[in-house]
Formats: structure tokens, C-alpha cells, sequence
């Protein structure tokens, strides 16, 4: 079978959302198939070599977090408001141009935090409550058809975005290591997918 490269659904959009920081809907389309162009260029390039496709490679957490930064970057690029916060791990990825001294800041709130998960509806851990705008990519892949050269290629079911606050969060028990994680609590998911962007199954 010939490598497949997954296509969005323009009509999946929801054109009547109210977008922040004067972001588009093609901001969000754009940076979706930029990603969708990566996977195809690299799962060719590693099939032709007799080679895993990257998304049987990768471990979820370190596709999920591949996928973040790639999202990120893009949208950073077509934006018209937005750039990449310089700060390395700081928050969030998204800020305002010129907001912060040298585009650069460890803990901002004029942003967005880009989040991407494999876990339906969007509920995402993330390192700590606080308010913020919040946007969530879910995606699908397929580790289960036989033979894997037939598998569906990665593809974007849902994205969210929405103004969450530190009353929206519930904290997770620290894991093994002593990592303290938070995640939208019931009304906070509500919120957040109150404001879809693209719901691919809607």
C-alpha cells in the first residue's frame, strides 16, 4: 500500500468561535498540515529504508511532545500577533509580540500554551494550575493494523482552546519521581470544550 498522508477536513472548523490574540482558523489549519507534511516526508524517507514509520518509533509522551513544539513553531510563524516564547521551558509557548523583554519571559500571561495528547476530549496534564489560555491538539494513530505498512497515518481529531483559571484545575498525586501534575477538573474541561476549534468527528 502507498504511503498515506492524512488531510484535514475544512468544513470540520468551527467558524463561529471567537478566537484570542487575533489568531485565525488558518493559523490552526496551516500548522495542522505542516505537521501532516513532516510525518509524510520522514515515515517515507524511513519506510524506504526498510525502517519503522516515526510514529511507532516515538514513545506517546515523546510524540506528544515533538508535536507540541512543531504546532507551536508553526503557528508562531503565520500568527499575526504571536511569536515563540524565547525562554526555554518557559510559559506559555505562544506571547505576544513585544509584550516581554526580548520576547522572552519565564512565566507570562498574554499567550498561549500549546498542549497536544492522544487523549480524546482533551483532558491534558500540564505542570501546575494557573490561568492561562490553553490550547489542546488531539491526535490519532493506528499501532494496531496489520501489516504496519498499511497503517493510517497520524491525523487531528479535535482542537480547543479556551481561558482556563487555577479554580479550573484539579492537582494530580505526585508520581514516582515526585512530579506534581494538574488537570482541568470536570467544569474546567467543559470550558474548554465549550471553545472547539475542530471537531473531527462532529
Amino acid at each position: 500500500m502507498t504511503l498515506q498522508k492524512a488531510t484535514i477536513d475544512k468544513s470540520k472548523f468551527n467558524k463561529a468561535i471567537e478566537l484570542p490574540f487575533q489568531l485565525r482558523l488558518a493559523d490552526f489549519e496551516i500548522a495542522m498540515e505542516d505537521v501532516y507534511d513532516f510525518f509524510f516526508d520522514v515515515n517515507k524517507l524511513l519506510l524506504d529504508r526498510g525502517l519503522k514509520r516515526l510514529d511507532d518509533m516515538l514513545r506517546p509522551a515523546a510524540m506528544s511532545g515533538i508535536i507540541s513544539d512543531m504546532l507551536t513553531a508553526s503557528m508562531a510563524k503565520h500568527a499575526r500577533s504571536l511569536v515563540e516564547n524565547k525562554h526555554f521551558n518557559g510559559h506559555p509557548d505562544l506571547i505576544v509580540q513585544g509584550r516581554y523583554a526580548n520576547n522572552s519571559v519565564k512565566s507570562g500571561t498574554d499567550g498561549v500554551e500549546i498542549k497536544s495528547t492522544r487523549k480524546k476530549g482533551g483532558a491534558v496534564d500540564t505542570h501546575g494550575a494557573r490561568e492561562q489560555y490553553m490550547c489542546v491538539f488531539v491526535y490519532d494513530t493506528d499501532h494496531d493494523t496489520e501489516p504496519a505498512t498499511d497503517r493510517r497515518p497520524m491525523r487531528f481529531t479535535e482542537v480547543y482552546i479556551g481561558h482556563v483559571t487555577k479554580r479550573d484545575f484539579r492537582k494530580n498525586a505526585r508520581g514516582d519521581l515526585g512530579t506534581r501534575t494538574a488537570t482541568l477538573d470536570r467544569v474546567g474541561i467543559t470550558k474548554l470544550r465549550s471553545n472547539w476549534v475542530y471537531l473531527l468527528d462532529k
